[in-house]
């Protein structure tokens, strides 16, 4: 399903769809730190209904599951969530997943003690979300935004690949990142309290494939260009990672989050 916003990459479509075999294998790279943190604030834990919004190929669910809280996880894309489901069922979890774009969810009011969404926020449409997503929480329930992002005019090896991706996709608006805390969009100050906010550094492992693999997976090159431009891109990105990059590597990256309380 194409997606497309004029504010977003000059509004160029994009179809998560078309990366899902490599969004499943690559985009799964969150340190455990990224979760725990979650967790050690009481939420997504034992007795709790989650709901993770925009749940891609279930990453939030599946690496959280540990936490013993009971998940769904939505998102608009049916080859998402059948790689979600193909993953989960591997691993013996009990998600329940279904295809819905966040302004169209549809379950009973008060259904979640937490939503999540990661990754995702910004793609959606404020007005409508917000409200929607404040009747789906119980009394008291929470909102917990996650973000992360490599961070290109620090890392030589991310700020290289980006230029890259640029090459082939100029009027990509994600590229560029600089340290910003989670955005709160104004209307959710009707619905929600801010109880808690955190922005921290942190490194992630990659190896050249796994790179290489994250990198295509993004919005601008495998949801968005052409199979000949995607492989054209994925060539280049791979010759300049086995001149300049070894074999395995971190890549700094900006993690951010923040909790809502509905009112």
């Amino acid at each position: 399903m194409d997606i497309f916003r004029n504010d977003i990459d000059g509004g160029k479509a994009f179809d998560w769809g078309r990366t899902s075999s490599d969004y499943a294998k690559y985009r799964d790279i969150y340190p455990p730190i990224f979760f725990s943190k979650v967790a050690e604030r009481g939420l997504c834990v034992e007795g709790q209904r989650v709901l993770d919004i925009g749940t891609g190929t279930g990453v939030v669910p599946r690496n959280m599951y540990h936490y013993g809280a009971k998940w769904t996880g939505a998102d608009i894309s049916e080859n998402q969530i059948s790689q979600a489901r193909i993953l989960a069922e591997k691993d013996g979890m009990d998600i329940d997943f279904v295809v819905s774009s966040a302004e169209e969810l549809d379950f009973p009011d008060e259904s979640f003690d937490v939503i999540t969404a990661c990754q995702c926020f910004f793609y959606f449409d404020y007005d409508v979300v917000i409200p929607r997503l404040a009747r789906l929480l119980k009394k008291g329930g929470r909102l917990v935004i996650l973000f992360m992002a490599w961070l290109p005019y620090e890392d030589v090896i991310a700020g290289k690949s980006e230029t890259l991706v640029l090459k082939y996709n100029s009027g990509w608006t994600g590229a560029g990142y600089v340290r910003n805390p989670v955005y709160i969009t104004e209307i959710a100050n009707e619905y929600f309290d801010i109880e808690y906010t955190e922005e921290y550094d942190l490194d992630v492992p990659f190896t050249r494939e796994s790179w290489n693999g994250r990198m295509k997976a993004c919005r601008v090159i495998g949801a968005s260009l052409s199979d000949e431009d995607t492989a054209a891109w994925e060539q280049e990105h791979m010759e300049m990672l086995n001149n300049e990059a070894p074999e395995c590597f971190d890549i700094l990256h900006f993690a951010a989050w923040a909790v809502l309380k509905k009112k």
